[in-house]
């Protein structure tokens, strides 16, 4: 057992990290693959735009409820089986979705084919998180940030690919494409050694995992959870409401904890950072095609996720500089500057400047936070670690879509009411309701088919303009963070001075119990053996 797992006395094994590093670069590689396709896949499958927004949907959310899930889990069944088990995820999905027919009735084909995708990417980070925090438990929040330069990394690979080497490749070749770094990392699994996580090493019980987040933390991640998942499935908020309370009162029974302070506060926290950096995507995303052209911008999104992965692989003189909540709100203020650029700069070049100066922003956001979690909460283990990235991610979906669409769909609709109400008739067709409030929006195929381009460039010119002022709006996010940063930097200060917490491996014996009967044996046993379990 021992021959095949990482000795803390030794140097924490590089090919681990970069097996770890691979694997999350294949998560953004399909990520990018999918969304750069969508529309040969609506002209293939005659995707109405409902389907189109159904496949995009689904490659988010098992996404993050697969990282919540699996940590409570993951020690059990071992890491080197969970990353096996996301690599055929990775595999299957590519296989279903290039065999997919042709025509309307491929769509559950693809639905199918993207959802375990989503499913496997959320394993990978999973597993990835934790393992990385393990092996270098001295260093964890600079290793984090050089771990996740793999997510810009892969569309930056990604990106250059559909951009510049076969972008008139059939999109089933493109798919092809995942099998890549899903195979390279599915080799290099062969020869890593994968370690115990720090808590089963140090002997911390299941239990006091799960009390670190406690009722309120599962709480939230429960809720969140359900919203998302009674979304999808179209559960009243009655019925969400009861599932979500058979839930917490179970858990809450089982480990009659309420959690940690400052785990519930960073839970909270997280919500607001993770719609500043991935919620905020997709608009700019948008907002750079409308004003450069679509091949300008797929140009522009690449060399972003350039500056991103380039700065997270030399991420630590600027943790060790300015500490890690330091540079949490200090990319805080970048991003608020950013985003205050990209809603008042005048179109061309400039809408690059400030999309790279937001892009500098939000680059050490999310790892920067992760290691946070992994200093300050290392008796959570693998579950605190990924919650928050389930709960970022969920919040995205449930949350951030829905206030986008909000302030961009409410104004458009009041611009053409007031200004072009021939157009206002044909293209504002019926009211939605979303969690504030109801709206108008642009009906998609009514603008297809009934404005001519004359017409469209109008609609187009007003989108864009709402688009950009609202960003104005956004920066409320950035802004939140950043005053919630700082009073965890006094907080802290008061009490001496931010520290991470370091576990001490304790003898079984030392504990008191035999905890070869939970955690560690079927840690330990999953990955001995020269091939870690494969």
């Amino acid at each position: 057992m021992a021959t095949d797992q990482i000795n803390n006395k030794t140097e924490p094994s590089k090919w681990l990290f970069w097996t770890c590093f691979i694997a999350l670069v294949a998560t953004s590689f399909g990520f990018i693959i999918r969304n750069q396709i969508i529309s040969d896949l609506q002209e293939y499958f005659l995707l109405s735009e409902t389907q189109k927004g159904e496949i995009l949907g689904v490659g988010l959310w098992p996404f993050a409820i697969s990282i919540v899930l699996f940590s409570l889990i993951i020690d059990k069944i071992g890491y080197g089986r969970a990353l096996r088990g996301a690599f055929i995820c990775h595999i299957a999905s590519v296989v279903i979705t290039i065999l997919a027919p042709r025509g309307a009735a491929g769509y559950w084909w693809l639905y199918i084919g993207t959802f375990i995708l989503a499913l496997g990417n959320g394993i990978v980070e999973a597993v990835i998180n934790p393992v990385v925090a393990t092996v270098y438990s001295k260093e964890k929040t600079k290793w984090l940030n050089i771990l996740h330069a793999g997510w810009p990394g892969g569309m930056v690979l990604g990106g250059l690919v559909i951009l510049i080497l076969i972008p008139n490749l059939f999109w089933k070749w493109k798919v092809l494409l995942l099998i890549l770094p899903a195979g390279l990392y599915g080799y290099m699994m062969l020869k890593t050694k994968f370690p115990v996580q720090e808590r089963v090493k140090a002997g911390v019980p299941f239990k006091e995992m799960l009390q670190e987040a406690g009722i309120i933390g599962a709480a939230i991640v429960i809720f969140i959870m359900m919203r998302e998942i009674g979304r999808v499935f179209g559960f009243s908020l009655t019925l969400q409401i009861l599932i979500s309370l058979i839930f917490i009162i179970t858990y809450g029974m089982y480990v009659r904890a309420w959690g940690r302070p400052l785990f519930i506060i960073l839970l909270l926290i997280i919500m607001p950072l993770a719609i500043t950096e991935l919620g905020v995507d997709s608009w700019i995303t948008d907002l750079m095609k409308s004003i450069m052209g679509g091949a300008s911008a797929g140009y522009i999104i690449v060399v972003t996720a350039f500056i991103m992965m380039v700065l997270r692989f030399y991420s630590g003189p600027a943790i060790k500089w300015l500490k890690p909540l330091g540079l949490l709100a200090t990319c805080s203020a970048i991003a608020i500057f950013g985003l205050f650029l990209l809603a008042t700069v005048p179109i061309g070049g400039w809408v690059f400047l400030a999309a790279a100066i937001y892009a500098v922003g939000k680059t050490f956001l999310w790892p920067t936070m992760l290691g946070v979690v992994a200093e300050r909460f290392p008796k959570g283990g693998a579950l605190t670690l990924n919650t928050i990235s389930g709960v970022g991610m969920l919040t995205v979906g449930v949350i951030g879509t829905a206030f986008f669409g909000n302030i961009v769909d409410k104004p458009v609709e009041a611009e053409l009411k007031a200004y072009h109400p021939e157009i206002h008739q044909k293209v504002i067709v019926e009211e939605k309701k979303s969690v504030f409030g109801t709206y108008r929006p642009i009906d998609q195929i009514a603008y297809a088919e009934h404005l001519d381009e004359s017409e469209q460039k109008t609609v187009d010119s007003i989108k864009r303009l709402v688009q950009q002022k609202a960003l104005m709006t956004v920066a409320i996010f950035p802004m939140i963070i950043f005053i919630a940063f700082i009073i965890l930097i006094f907080y802290f200060r008061s009490r001496g001075g931010y520290q991470a917490v370091e576990l001490e491996a304790s003898a079984v014996e030392d504990r008191g119990k035999d905890i070869s009967t939970t955690d560690f044996k079927a840690s330990a046993v999953e990955d001995r053996g020269k091939d870690a379990g494969l």
